[in-house]
């Protein structure tokens, strides 16, 4: 049996648009550090951000870094990884035909918009892979409520938000 979809002009142009955003932000939108005379500039990292019931769950991948050279801070309810790839020395008589990996100094940010449990996050980094769960704040987390009907005896279970 074909389905068949429905063709929304507008869903398309807001998918051209967030494509345009991240072309942009890539290009432009990188921070400049200025430190005795030099300007290091930080390249944004990509990152997943899952969010579940109880936590967020944030993935980077960093493959050729190690984990004691990461700097991992949360201020504010914003996270902000840090750390630098090291680009790899040429040798003589040696020539690039592609040059695609990235070297430098990196950081991202990012905002949450619960409150988090800052002593409870974790880190993990396995196989190149960063993961951090933060776990959300009890107050912020959904409850199951139960809803009584009529006399009060007779009770009706509810969903999570």
């Amino acid at each position: 049996m074909t389905s068949l979809t429905r063709w929304d002009p507008f869903r398309e142009m807001m998918t051209l648009r967030t494509q345009m955003d991240r072309l942009f932000e890539d290009l432009f939108n990188l921070p400049a550090v200025w430190q005795e005379g030099e300007t290091t500039t930080f390249w944004r990292l990509p990152v997943d951000v899952i969010e579940r019931d109880d936590a967020f769950v944030v993935r980077a991948s960093l493959p050729g870094v190690k984990p004691e050279d990461l700097d991992i801070s949360y201020v504010d309810n914003t996270l902000t990884i840090k750390g630098e790839i090291k680009e790899e020395v040429q040798q003589e008589g040696e020539r690039y035909h592609l040059r695609e990996r990235r070297y430098g100094q990196f950081m991202r940010s990012i905002t949450l918009p619960v409150a988090i449990e800052a002593d409870r996050i974790e880190a993990n980094y396995e196989n190149g892979v960063l993961t951090l769960v933060l776990p959300k704040a009890e107050e912020v987390k959904p409850r199951k409520i139960q809803v009584h009907v009529g006399n009060g005896h007779q009770v009706v279970e509810g969903q999570k938000a």
